[in-house]
């Protein structure tokens, strides 16, 4: 058949379909057969411009040329994150219902920044994120369709653009507290050198970078003996800013931390943010897909002080990135943040309907509801929850079995952390190895002074072989007599 192009579509029947069935084909194929690439690949920088042309191409290439280089020019620079081998970070899991989903939203093709610019892809994410809000146990004041509430979810790109939304929503609901406090006209800059936000030591970057993009101070407060942000802690730098003059604003607190999924004493931290005024907001970016399992949700006692709660279903629940749920309790605090009204965005409902523009920093956003949506009306429940419920507890007891090895803190959920007794020097370069065998992927961390290595178990593919080959692969690339050397 030949395959030309006019410009516009593909000439000859049934084109389309055939190159679309071939794509599928490759893709079923690359993810059955995950586990036999290499994790990581073996390439340096640059490696791509000695395999493609200066220019782009003047005439049309046929498909057959372009479908063979994705095995000679994209794969050797992937790293493979749905491998069973892949233990550095937290997940980005994705599942065939999420790729079908994302599959139509890219051909219906909408841009749902207001209700009248598509309506489906408001409505739908309107009530996908109450389910998910009454799946994870979450206060009713996240709902959207609730007769007590003022609150609702949107999707956003990440819970690093989350957290800066909420930032700039509690930085502007302060300020014009202030200005009423104040009762003078004082400029915006004065009033944004006065606040501080906080958070703990093992919060994650994007708290830093909302400081830095909304020029507000973070300060950052010692955690625990279990990495735990604890309430008092937070009473204490309070008053200790509040003597220097400072206002604070804000605590974002954290559900499961990147280093070794720590958690934050919610319930004292938000009765302190209560008592003084400060907007809580809570990053549950990993660990929030736990909460689908009632037995797990122990860390969320003290929701109820959230004014806005955030994770990524592109971590854990198999809705492939990008994919972040985030709630308001109260939307009008981002609408007095967001809201610009020129005449080409006004629509005959917009009094009446939900605009999403008006809760975030983009105007445009894609249909991103409807793959989760596919994911879990295809799972159903049950069938997160048993995917949640596979954690990390074979490799951790192999791990605690081994004299040379250290388990510094507690596991919790699918990550465990671990270390060479022999110090950071052994440590570092048993990661080093391990690393560079491309066999599976790991990251550095640490504790205080203490380095660390993160293993963590999440992917749908690994199975109980996969984990006792992982843990085979220390002793293959870093002999047993130099760990007990260190």
């Amino acid at each position: 058949m030949e395959r030309t192009w006019d410009g516009h579509l593909f000439l000859g029947s049934n084109a389309s379909p055939i190159l679309g069935k071939e794509l599928v084909d490759y893709i079923t194929q690359y993810l059955g057969s995950i586990r036999e690439r290499r994790v990581i690949p073996d390439v340096k920088p640059g490696y791509m411009k000695e395999l493609l042309p200066d220019t782009a191409p003047t005439e049309p290439e046929d498909w057959e040329s372009i479908f063979k280089d994705i095995e000679k020019v994209i794969m050797p620079g992937v790293v493979h994150w749905q491998s069973p081998h892949m233990h550095a970070y937290y997940p980005s899991l994705t599942s065939w219902p999420s790729m079908l989903g994302d599959m139509l939203a890219d051909a219906i093709n909408c841009v749902g920044f207001t209700w009248a610019s598509s309506p489906a892809c408001t409505e739908l994410e309107m009530n996908v994120m109450d389910w998910l809000c009454k799946a994870l146990g979450l206060p009713s004041f996240f709902l959207h369709h609730h007769p007590d509430s003022i609150g609702g979810g949107i999707l956003q790109s990440t819970v690093s653009e989350s957290t800066l939304v909420a930032l700039l929503a509690a930085r502007k609901d302060k300020m014009l507290q202030l200005r009423v406090e104040l009762n003078q006209d004082v400029d915006d800059s004065v009033l944004n050198s006065r606040l501080v936000a906080y958070t703990s030591d093992q919060a994650h970057s994007s708290v830093e970078k909302a400081g830095l993009i909304s020029l507000v101070k973070i300060r950052y407060l010692s955690t625990d003996e279990r990495l735990s942000l604890r309430g008092d802690t937070l009473k204490q730098a309070i008053q200790e800013d509040r003597r220097r003059g400072l206002v604070p604003f804000l605590l974002c607190a954290t559900l499961g931390t990147t280093g070794v999924c720590a958690f934050d004493n919610l319930s004292e931290l938000g009765s302190v943010c209560a008592e003084e005024g400060l907007w809580l907001h809570v990053d549950a970016a990993y660990a929030g897909s736990a909460y689908f399992c009632p037995e797990l949700r122990w860390s969320l006692d003290g929701i109820e002080f959230a004014h806005s709660f955030v994770f990524n279903p592109s971590k854990w629940m198999m809705v492939h990135f990008d994919c972040t749920a985030f709630w308001v309790k109260d939307k009008y605090k981002l609408q007095q943040t967001f809201t610009v009204d020129p005449v080409y965005l006004r629509h005959e409902n917009s009094q009446a309907a939900t605009d999403f523009m008006n809760w975030q920093i983009p105007l445009s956003r894609r249909f991103r509801s409807l793959k989760l949506w596919f994911v879990m009306r295809s799972f159903g429940l049950k069938n997160l929850q048993a995917h949640i419920r596979h954690l990390a507890k074979l490799f951790e007891s192999k791990i605690r079995s081994d004299p040379h090895f250290e388990v510094p803190a507690e596991r919790h959920l699918g990550l465990v952390v671990f270390c060479l007794k022999g110090g950071n020097a052994l440590t570092q370069e048993l990661l080093r190895r391990l690393t560079r065998s491309g066999t599976m992927y790991l990251i550095p961390a640490d504790i205080h002074t203490k380095r660390i290595i993160r293993f963590t178990v999440t992917s749908q593919f690994t199975t109980t072989e996969d984990i006792l080959k992982d843990w085979v692969l220390p002793f293959l690339f870093f002999p047993r007599d130099l760990i007990s050397r260190g």
